[in-house]
């Protein structure tokens, strides 16, 4: 029980750390929470910074929900605990200790730690995001549709409610984050 503690409060602790606001200030560009659509995610950073500083800010985006999700699945917990870890470090991306609670929403972090949970419904959640990607051009669209489908993904992939139960809760949150987004997609002025 001591040991599930400490991975849950590791993954969130980890998923507080933001690539985007640490890249800021090693690679001199303006805080991405003062800039473009005032999100510390890799996106807003493709806008503010560049392709080099957007794909660091992804990489470290995606590693955060990788790597507590791969040391759940090493120390042999349950799946439940497996998916909790991610779910932990998603919600220390969206909302992390370290920056106020004010944190990004979470897309890389949660295609990662469903990659990490079980690779063929990571494969599946990343390639409906960059399918909407591509066809629609708009990230935050792919973001809300492959995500809305994540805990269908998993059901299918599990067959385990309570599993499913656990995605359907990232899912809401993630999509919850994308309100703005869903509201400017509505009246047709997303970029």
């Amino acid at each position: 029980m001591l040991e599930a503690a400490a991975l849950l409060c590791f993954a969130y602790l980890l998923g507080s750390v933001s690539s985007a606001i640490l890249l800021s200030k090693i690679m001199g560009f303006e805080d991405p929470r003062k800039q473009g659509s005032n999100n510390p995610g890799a996106t807003n950073v493709l806008r503010i910074a560049g392709k080099k500083a957007a794909f660091l800010t992804l990489v470290g985006d995606f590693l955060k929900g990788l790597l507590p999700v791969l040391v759940a699945h090493w120390l042999q917990f349950d799946l439940l605990l497996v998916a909790l870890t991610g779910f932990a470090a998603f919600v220390g991306h969206c909302f992390p200790v370290f920056f106020r609670f004010q944190g990004g929403k979470g897309v890389a972090t949660a295609i990662a730690a469903t990659f990490a949970f079980d690779w063929m419904s990571g494969v599946i959640l990343g390639a409906t995001w960059l399918l909407f990607a591509k066809v629609f051009k708009i990230s935050s669209l792919a973001a809300i549709i492959s995500c809305a489908a994540l805990p269908l993904v998993i059901l299918w992939r599990t067959q385990d409610l309570q599993l499913a139960s656990v995605f359907v809760l990232l899912s809401a949150i993630l999509i919850w984050r994308h309100k703005a987004n869903i509201q400017r997609l509505i009246r047709g002025t997303e970029s």
